[in-house]
């Protein structure tokens, strides 16, 4: 850790707010083919459990003949903890500390649940008036909240969990995936204590 990213840590430990548990990230399969993108995610995890309990990631795709070679290379890192790697075809939820969405986007996500909570419906296993956030939560790939999503390279929201990080705080940096260091997240962290949450109040 250079002198930059000790002063970002410092602040960080004496500002009021405490650190995100959860922190989640936004980036592109384009950006995982530039040099050393794999290395810099597995450095962004070591980052991030420094102050956070779970990690997910989301890694969107416009090629899905690609997701395949995605999961191998994803889940083939030598990471600091478990990681559960899903796809635009699985259903069952993620429960590992690092969870990586490879093209599965938030609508789809809360339509299988949707679509698991109607089967249960016609077969007569629940209440279609007794269904709530629960029962929707309980059905998604990834049912934790972020506290934090950070989003590289672009000022713009993604298809990635619509549900979850409605009371989420968004950081989105100029910084591409490629250029992103130890310091750019720092900033992110150091952000999020410096903010207000009101969880839609």
């Amino acid at each position: 850790m250079g002198l930059y990213e000790r002063y970002l840590a410092f602040r960080i430990r004496r500002r009021v707010g405490d650190p995100p548990e959860h922190v989640a990230l936004v980036i592109t399969e384009r950006d995982l083919l530039e040099q050393g993108a794999y290395e810099t995610l597995v450095d962004f995890f070591e980052w991030a459990f420094e102050y956070a309990r779970q990690v997910t990631v989301y890694v969107s795709v416009l090629d899905t003949a690609a997701v395949p070679t995605l999961r191998r290379q994803l889940e083939e890192l030598e990471t600091p903890r478990d990681v559960a790697v899903r796809g635009p075809d699985d259903r069952d939820r993620a429960d590992a500390p690092i969870r990586i969405g490879i093209g599965l986007g938030g609508k789809h996500e809360f339509t299988s649940a949707v679509r698991t909570l109607a089967e249960g419906v016609a077969a007569g296993e629940l209440e279609p008036g007794e269904i709530d956030d629960e029962d929707v939560e309980r059905h998604l790939v990834f049912p934790s909240e972020p506290d934090l999503v950070i989003k590289t390279g672009a000022e713009r929201l993604s298809d990635f969990m619509i549900w979850q990080s409605v009371y989420s705080e968004l950081y989105f940096t100029d910084v591409n995936w490629r250029d992103f260091r130890e310091r750019d997240f720092l900033r992110a962290v150091l952000e999020f204590c410096t903010r207000s949450r009101r969880f839609g109040r």
